[in-house]
């Protein structure tokens, strides 16, 4: 513990709320698919610096991403989750070059009232929507790697076209895989620019067995959930998730 403290510069109370804020953070990744990097995020930069929370949530949405594929991984829709990937990997430049133009915090305002849109109309439609085509797909995944790029904010717009086309067993594995890939990615951007320092692997490594309790909770009330009760609880997440973004960003404008 004496170690960790020196390590990351805290207290043995600061690693207390640490360890609570990861296990409900993750414990919202396991039931949901998604989440836990913006409650982890936004918990932990109150008392630890963004630089050392950032990547070390990187590194921890990983983890929990891999550990969660196995369970689902006969429900991903690859067929769609290809298109969403490939747009993604292509657009995510065009959204960095577009970081210099926009004002980031105004960026993520935009974002997150739009996704709270989107969830409460999805809210009030009780069927599920047919899967669109690949060209439709590809253009999704180009429009959240162009948002990715420019705020950091492609997730919840990934969240809304899955939960929106598909099943909602089918759109939390599938969310699952695709944070494997986006997750992996921005992990070793961190890396190449120097930001795995030892203070970071040191946090992911104390904040691990909490993140994996907080997933191994979060599964098991996914597993007692039926599906329609599944959808309406994510939506209303996704909902909390895109106001709490629509006040940050508002605060910080």
């Amino acid at each position: 513990m004496a170690a960790v403290q020196a390590a990351i510069g805290s207290s043995p109370i600061t690693l207390v709320y640490v360890a609570l804020a990861i296990f409900v953070a993750f414990v919202v990744r396991g039931f949901s698919g998604f989440g836990s990097s913006l409650i982890a995020v936004s918990a932990l930069t109150i008392v630890l610096a963004p630089a050392l929370v950032v990547p070390a949530v990187f590194a921890l949405e990983v983890l929990a991403s891999i550990s969660l594929l196995p369970a689902v991984w006969q429900q991903i829709d690859w067929r769609s989750l290809r298109w969403v990937l490939a747009g993604c990997a292509i657009a995510t430049p065009i959204g960095v070059l577009a970081l210099a133009e926009v004002p980031v915090d105004l960026m993520r305002l935009a974002i997150s009232a739009l996704v709270v849109c989107a969830a409460m109309v999805l809210l009030a439609e009780q069927t599920v929507q047919r899967s669109p085509g690949p060209w439709t797909t590809f253009g999704v995944g180009c429009a959240v790697g162009v948002l990715n790029g420019a705020s950091g904010m492609g997730g919840p717009p990934a969240v809304v076209f899955y939960f929106a086309t598909v099943a909602a067993s089918v759109g939390r594995a599938t969310l699952i895989a695709f944070f494997v890939f986006t997750d992996l990615y921005a992990l070793l951007l961190a890396s190449s620019g120097g930001l795995l320092t030892t203070g970071v692997i040191v946090l992911a490594i104390y904040a691990a067995p909490f993140m994996l309790l907080g997933i191994w909770f979060g599964n098991k009330g996914f597993i007692r959930t039926n599906p329609k009760s599944l959808r309406k609880l994510v939506l209303w997440l996704l909902i909390g998730l895109g106001l709490a973004g629509v006040i940050s960003a508002a605060v910080r404008a």
